[in-house]
């Protein structure tokens, strides 16, 4: 196998999506487990683009284990940067969703969040050569509630900083992963200044900078190359290379927002790879870029789950030679 141009490093696990819509969680009758987490989303994502990905995160020597790990293999995923943890079970979390099918995650089960196989992630073990043959590290938040994969977080942008790789950031703040909020925003603040892209949605962007305006937190930072803002529904904003722009969203019929920001990253970081960072200095570049994302995040919806619904690029293709944002 190649060595993946693109390493995305956090969690695997089961999202266990309510099979009844508009009920609270104590009501739902029965649920569905379907493959995802933040970063091995955008890292599948990538691969069905045509961009090659790795990912690098821990799950549980247990059959959930065993079925993610085949399901990234089968994909193309490069699992060299996976860990098996021997007693830490793999990840489920449990997500309701409304009648529109937009989702809010609800709990884990039978396990406290601290306990799962993703917060043992050791950082002795990342494999440096990865990051030697890579382009870009694309990195989440929840590691950071947890010491172990904290240390993981920190090493990798250590040696992702050694190799000259471009580290992305999808802030994905969940506060169900943490003990704290404050704790989380001082944690993530801390790091913010280590980061070339920042990819975050419009409830994250107040609740970081106060703001959501992208060309506001691109000067804040004076570290960044670009910054996307997403709003579901409402599209997203955007600074690039000094371009600053809004897309309104694809009118697509919805099925299940799960991964449909993991996919708008993908198509972006996808398009980064192809076209190069340095395009983001044209202005119609930028915005064909970001509306190649926004086709990503919305074929993402059309179908149940983060990576089975994922597009490839013909299919990109396809929908935006057919489909114009207003």
């Amino acid at each position: 196998m190649i060595n993946p141009r693109v390493l995305c490093l956090g969690e695997v696990l089961f999202d266990c999506l309510a099979d009844q819509l508009g009920l609270k969680l104590e009501e739902v009758k029965s649920w569905t487990p379907y493959p995802g987490g933040a970063p091995a989303n955008v890292a599948c994502a990538l691969v069905k683009l045509g961009t090659s990905a790795g990912f690098m995160g821990a799950v549980g020597e247990d059959e959930s284990g065993n079925t993610l790990i085949k399901l990234l293999e089968t994909v193309g995923v490069d699992t060299t940067g996976v860990q098996r943890h021997p007693t830490a079970p793999t990840r489920q979390v449990y997500v309701v969703r409304d009648l529109t099918g937009d989702r809010t995650f609800a709990g884990f089960g039978k396990y406290d969040t601290s306990e799962f196989a993703d917060t043992r992630l050791q950082a002795t073990k990342l494999p440096p050569a990865l990051f030697d043959e890579a382009d870009f590290l694309v990195v989440g938040t929840l590691e950071l509630a947890y010491p172990e994969s904290e240390k993981a977080v920190l090493r990798a942008l250590e040696l992702a900083e050694q190799y000259d790789l471009k580290i992305i950031l999808d802030v994905n703040w969940r506060p169900v992963f943490w003990l704290d909020e404050n704790t989380a925003k001082t944690k993530i603040q801390a790091l913010l200044g280590r980061f070339d892209f920042l990819k975050l949605t419009k409830e994250e962007a107040e609740w970081l900078f106060n703001t959501i305006d992208p060309g506001a937190i691109t000067y804040r930072l004076n570290s960044l190359e670009g910054v996307l803002v997403t709003d579901g529904e409402n599209g997203c904003s955007y600074c690039l290379g000094e371009n600053e722009g809004k897309l309104p969203a694809f009118s697509v019929p919805v099925v299940d927002t799960t991964g449909a920001g993991d996919g708008f990253l993908a198509g972006f970081i996808h398009q980064l790879h192809q076209v190069g960072i340095h395009r983001l200095k044209d202005a119609e570049t930028a915005r064909k870029i970001v509306t190649y994302a926004s086709a990503v995040g919305a074929l993402t919806t059309l179908k149940p789950g983060a990576i089975a619904s994922q597009p490839t690029a013909a299919e990109v293709d396809a929908f935006l030679s057919s489909h114009q944002l207003a």
